[in-house]
């Protein structure tokens, strides 16, 4: 991984930060919708739409139209929400990483930089449910700097952060749609410990499911 390295976030990091997150985020859009689609009230739903127009109308015509209409709406839908999430994550922490990571107890935030240009992040901090466990968060790379082992260095930074301070394993969260983390992470000794449903209505509807996996780490390794 040659011209690659980890290092702790300075402030001038900020923008570039944001724009791996940003950039990261949306591209999970066309998996989502896809996901969308695949649920069976969804297709349902359409279904039934399709044969009712069709029926009134005598026309395939109509029909075709109008389901055409509903898919683009909900495309614009799911790209609705994932912008809604990535500002409630910028406001949340990534506005302020200094004080939300650097300035509290057991927390930091790192970035991978390649030739003066930062082109990973990641961080970790306490979990709220899990006292014993460091969360793992915001990890994303470059799409450009992909397959380089990036990530798994930036995953193996937070453990070895994680094991010297003395917590027992390390806590993450991704979503269904995150194939390519869930991988990864099992890849590198992972445990998948449940899934569950974001609480959030829409959510529900679109069966957007998140699973929960842990690291353990032990004292004599």
């Amino acid at each position: 991984m040659a011209n690659i390295y980890i290092r702790k976030y300075r402030e001038d990091d900020a923008e570039a930060v944001k724009e791996i997150f940003t950039l990261g985020m949306s591209e999970h859009v066309p998996s989502s919708f896809m996901h969308l689609l695949k649920q069976p009230l969804t297709q349902m739903v359409l279904m039934c739409m399709f044969c009712a127009l069709m029926t009134s109308s005598k026309s395939f015509l109509l029909p075709i139209l109008a389901v055409t209409l509903v898919l683009a709406g909900s495309r614009q839908f799911v790209v609705y929400m994932f912008n809604r999430y990535i500002e409630t994550s910028l406001n949340k922490d990534l506005n302020n990483i200094t004080d939300t990571y650097l300035k509290q107890k057991d927390s930091c935030f790192w970035v991978a930089e390649s030739e003066g240009q930062v082109v990973g992040t990641v961080a970790c901090l306490p979990n709220e449910n899990a006292p014993e466990c460091l969360e793992l968060k915001r990890m994303s790379v470059r799409r450009s700097h992909r397959g380089m082992g990036i990530a798994k260095t930036l995953c193996q930074t937070v453990t070895e952060f994680t094991r010297d301070r003395g917590y027992a394993a390390v806590v993450l969260y991704t979503s269904v749609v995150q194939t390519d983390a869930q991988k990864l992470y099992e890849h590198m000794g992972y445990e998948k410990i449940r899934e569950f449903v974001v609480p959030e209505l829409v959510a529900r509807i679109m069966n957007f499911t998140l699973f929960e996996y842990r690291l353990y780490i032990r004292k004599d390794e």
